[in-house]
């Protein structure tokens, strides 16, 4: 076990809800047809936040709820594909609006796996010994790369962001396995942001193409197949059963991909809990956005084992076992 807790969550989301109905009259749809494909009635969508905006609310919600000040961190992690910028990363951006002069902040991008990724970055840092208070944000505004005339992706996204604050302690907690995966022979099934190339030595000027494009059918096929595989070598390294297990919070892309991966491991639904009928696919900001509901809920307590699980963009699967 590397030795850590989490001490605190928070999310924050956009005010403004955007419903299937207010997507019908944008576009060919509604809601009789959304719900039932992907299991979201709404997201919510900016209207004058971007990225880092919604982590510096995230981010001072965390240390209010824990008492830390800014300068208790010794790091700040945003894992984001929607950042405000290139330069500055998001990162940079939210320790600069929060204050926090001693920590060095990052970035990193593994789209929808991203939650886990940067548990898995956070947590290193915190068991070398070099460093002992972390703050992780998973942001997204993925409406800025959503073509709103597209209606098989646009239904699908929505902003948000949520965290988690980390110390290492001498308690019994902490990560207990993880497991990490990369399918970038796989990786146009989910593209994004791609950049035009248009320097002066250019044989040929790309073209520019910020929106999301998937392969719906092959996303879904390799979720229900690929990310038990991954999760089940993650229990074994745990040296546990999946009954053992007290709750799966995986990221929430689609309900019926997440009801496939209980019948897969033969759990109930109630150790699988979902929110993306309210907020859709939030990617990088799903997973904590989900456990913050839950905590707050008080259903996630103390000694409890769970397991984080993020699939999605790269292509790329992440998995981890963690006791609380």
């Amino acid at each position: 076990m590397e030795k850590m807790k989490i001490v605190a969550t928070a999310r924050q989301v956009p005010e403004r809800a955007v419903s299937n109905d207010d997507l019908a009259e944008l576009m060919e749809t509604s809601d009789e047809w959304i719900y039932p494909r992907t299991g979201i009635h709404r997201r919510h969508v900016v209207t004058d936040e971007n990225t880092s905006d919604l982590a510096a609310a995230v981010a001072e919600k965390l240390l209010a709820k824990a008492g830390w000040q800014a300068d208790d961190l010794d790091f700040i992690i945003v894992s984001t594909m929607s950042p405000d910028a290139l330069s500055p990363h998001t990162s940079a951006i939210v320790q600069g609006k929060i204050g926090a002069q001693k920590a060095f902040a990052f970035d990193i991008n593994a789209a929808c796996s991203g939650f886990v990724y940067g548990l898995s970055v956070a947590s290193s840092f915190l068991s070398s010994g070099r460093y002992q208070k972390g703050m992780f944000i998973g942001a997204e505004v993925l409406s800025k790369l959503v073509d709103w005339k597209d209606r098989t992706v646009s239904v699908l996204f929505g902003d948000g962001a949520g965290g988690v604050l980390l110390e290492a302690t001498k308690e019994e907690e902490g990560l207990l396995s993880e497991e990490l995966q990369a399918y970038g022979d796989r990786g146009e099934a989910i593209l994004t942001g791609r950049f035009a190339n248009q320097n002066a030595f250019a044989g040929e000027i790309s073209p520019l193409d910020p929106y999301f494009h998937q392969d719906g059918r092959g996303v879904y096929s390799f979720a229900t197949r690929e990310v038990p595989k991954v999760l089940n070598k993650a229990l074994a390294k745990a040296g546990l059963q999946a009954d053992d297990v007290d709750l799966y919070l995986a990221h929430q892309a689609n309900h019926r991909i997440i009801e496939s991966m209980a019948k897969n491991f033969g759990q109930p639904m109630e150790k699988f809990p979902t929110n993306m009928v309210e907020y859709g696919n939030t990617s990088a900001a799903s997973t904590a956005i989900l456990l913050d509901e839950l905590m707050e809920a008080g259903q996630v307590q103390k000694g409890m084992k769970v397991a984080f699980v993020g699939f999605g963009g790269g292509l790329a699967i992440g998995a981890q076992i963690w006791q609380l």
